[in-house]
């Protein structure tokens, strides 16, 4: 079951800042790097780990930085499939997700659609919401995983939000 949502913190975009420039130390000073998912919704409750969107020239730029990030803490682990991600943890718990996106795909990425659209529009961050509490309680009772639960909900939205993009619909899941 994951970790139970959280008021939303004040201190997430500090947060993202030093943990974005600990990614830039340690892997490319020129990576431009951006608070996505839901600690970067002010107002939003969220599990309390701090995604990070990270803008790399291609899946090498990951590779090459790889062994200065892994001795620092970072690992490779996720069930992501569409693009490369690396996790933090602290005592055991996931505190970091950092999430790399070739520059070819960079305007295109849901994960940032989302977030820019959620900020723009409360009621479907609030919509939201509603269905990661409910995700929560459909992993607790064993119906339907976290994720699965909150997928339908997160492509309406990430689907409008392309469209006013003029970009096609293309499926969320990705793990």
């Amino acid at each position: 079951m994951p970790r139970q949502l959280v008021s939303y913190d004040p201190t997430w975009p500090e947060r993202f800042e030093v943990i974005a420039a600990e990614l830039r130390a340690h892997g490319d000073p020129d990576w431009v790097i951006e608070h996505i998912g839901s600690t970067a919704v002010p107002g939003m409750r969220a599990k309390p780990i701090i995604d990070l969107a990270v803008r790399i020239e291609d899946a090498g730029d990951v590779d090459a930085h790889r062994g200065a990030l892994e001795a620092i803490g970072w690992r490779v682990g996720s069930g992501v499939r569409s693009h490369p991600v690396m996790v933090f943890e602290e005592h055991g718990i996931r505190t970091r997700i950092a999430h790399f996106f070739t520059a070819s795909a960079w305007e295109a990425v849901n994960q940032r659609i989302l977030r820019d659209w959620l900020l723009a529009h409360p009621e479907d961050a609030e919509r939201y919401t509603h269905a990661k509490c409910d995700a929560v309680a459909a992993a607790a009772r064993g119906t339907s995983t976290y994720n699965a639960a909150k997928t339908p909900v997160i492509q309406d939205i990430v689907d409008r939000a392309r469209q006013a993009r003029g970009l096609p619909s293309v499926d969320v899941s990705d793990k």
